[in-house]
């Protein structure tokens, strides 16, 4: 193996650990300080000591370890949304960290494989780019479809909630601690908020602007026409839960007849990486020079190009929406 490429890769992995012992690493003398002054407002005995505290609470949790290193992120408040439709508590900083370590490794095999080291940098940063914003969105279509899943029987037990005399609050109560998962930390949240003085239609708004699905945003339209309106509001939840049900069984029929579509997606997608491997594990020489010849180089990146955009064509034309 080549010395300079060792000692890219070695300098590479340095850098990356001296960015986080630098930027994300807690200070123990500010860690000190906090406990320290978490102490004395503990114990405070005035109004106006106590609201400071609070106060300083709430700046350390909002600010606390992101502010040096997100500040870098574009459209941060985007991708702090993101972050928070996984429901997994991660902060942009660790976002970032993420990015660089799918940079620096992507980048570092390559060049251990004796790549091109503008080729290696290239598709290092479409990887630490592409991967963590395809892990998180992974993530999010993951939990957005639990919820959907479970979302009908949370509106059941509000509907059976309801027309027992319980208020409306009690209800959401009651589905935030007997469903587990993203429908009871959702309803939660909701509960959270409206104890601290925020109306119902405004909690139950910015759950469906962090979820972004139309069945949340449906339940939001009925909360808030029954309140000014008046009327039955268990039958018309218990409408909206049969609605609901219906449109998954929609979504599940259109799925099953797209299948055939979707393998032949895959198939097509998937059959020159698995020839270019098969080649490639049987005679190596035959194919390096898509890794240093700049013709080939043009020429794979584009047969990759009209790959994504024929992908993308036959994505779009399976995917309906009801």
């Amino acid at each position: 193996m080549n010395l300079s490429v060792i000692l890219i890769v070695v300098a590479a992995f340095l850098a990356f650990a001296v960015l986080v012992i630098l930027l994300g690493g807690p200070s123990v003398g500010k860690a000190k300080s906090r406990r320290l002054s978490m102490v004395k407002d503990r114990h405070a005995d005035t109004t106006e000591a106590v609201v400071a505290a609070q106060m300083r609470k709430t700046i350390q949790a909002g600010g606390q370890g992101d502010a040096r290193i997100s500040s870098l992120m574009p459209r941060r408040e985007q991708m702090e949304l993101r972050l928070r439709r996984t429901g997994k508590g991660w902060t942009v900083s660790q976002y970032m960290f993420g990015s660089m370590a799918a940079f620096i490794i992507v980048t570092g095999v390559l060049l251990v494989f004796r790549s091109p080291p503008l080729l290696a940098g290239l598709v290092g940063l479409m990887a630490g780019i592409g991967l963590p914003y395809w892990v998180v969105g992974r993530l999010i279509k993951k939990r957005v479809l639990k919820f959907t899943a479970r979302f009908p029987d949370a509106i059941d037990l509000l509907v059976r909630g309801l027309k027992s005399g319980l208020p409306v609050t009690e209800t959401f109560q009651i589905v935030s601690q007997e469903l587990p998962g993203p429908v009871g930390e959702e309803f939660k949240g909701v509960i959270e908020r409206i104890r601290i003085g925020n109306t119902m239609e405004a909690a139950l708004q910015e759950t469906a602007n962090m979820l972004g699905t139309p069945e949340f945003q449906f339940f939001c339209i009925t909360i808030s026409i029954q309140r000014e309106t008046g009327g039955n509001l268990a039958e018309t939840l218990a409408n909206l839960s049969d609605v609901l049900r219906k449109r998954a069984q929609m979504k599940l029929k259109i799925r099953a007849m797209s299948s055939e579509a979707k393998a032949s997606a895959y198939i097509v997608g998937s059959l020159p990486f698995f020839v270019f491997g098969i080649v490639w594990m049987m005679n190596p020489e035959y194919l390096q020079g898509f890794f240093f010849e700049q013709r080939l180089i043009i020429a794979g990146l584009g047969g990759l190009l009209w790959m994504g955009i024929g992908v993308f064509i036959m994505a779009k034309m399976i995917n309906f929406e009801i």
